[in-house]
């Protein structure tokens, strides 16, 4: 099973304790962190700008853009920015189910519906991937 982390640079840690625990399970995780630039919170606007409009900005969106399309599962890791939900919409828009750890502070409106589960904990979302990961109903 392959999953893939939708979540703002922000999250950079949680993300990667996160994808150690799945990886933990036996799962493979699509990882920006591995893909992308993770120093991307201390770049500039600028310097931000630059990576997006390059090569390496274009294959990094082309290897999560893929990755959110082609997931068995997306997690989403609130909150997140547009970024995260764009990940989101395209996943639920190609089949993807999508899964969701809610954060207090989740501004998110009426697309929240297209997360089909929501975890309020970390322990809560590993037990629903792995419900998941064997078939089972209770998993979304």
């Amino acid at each position: 099973m392959k999953i893939y982390i939708a979540a703002s640079f922000r999250h950079q840690h949680a993300v990667e304790m996160l994808t150690e625990r799945l990886e933990d399970m036996g799962i493979e995780v699509l990882s920006w962190l591995r893909e992308g630039r993770p120093d991307e919170a201390f770049l500039s606007k600028l310097e931000l700008e630059n990576f997006i409009r390059s090569q390496e900005g274009e294959r990094v969106f082309r290897f999560c853009a893929g990755s959110a399309t082609t997931a068995d599962l997306l997690i989403y890791l609130g909150p997140s920015g547009c970024d995260a939900w764009a990940e989101v919409g395209a996943a639920y828009g190609s089949g993807v189910p999508v899964m969701g750890l809610l954060a207090k502070s989740e501004e998110v409106g009426l697309m929240r519906h297209m997360i089909q589960s929501w975890s309020t904990s970390v322990s809560d979302l590993l037990k629903r991937v792995k419900a998941f990961q064997d078939g089972l109903p209770q998993g979304l």
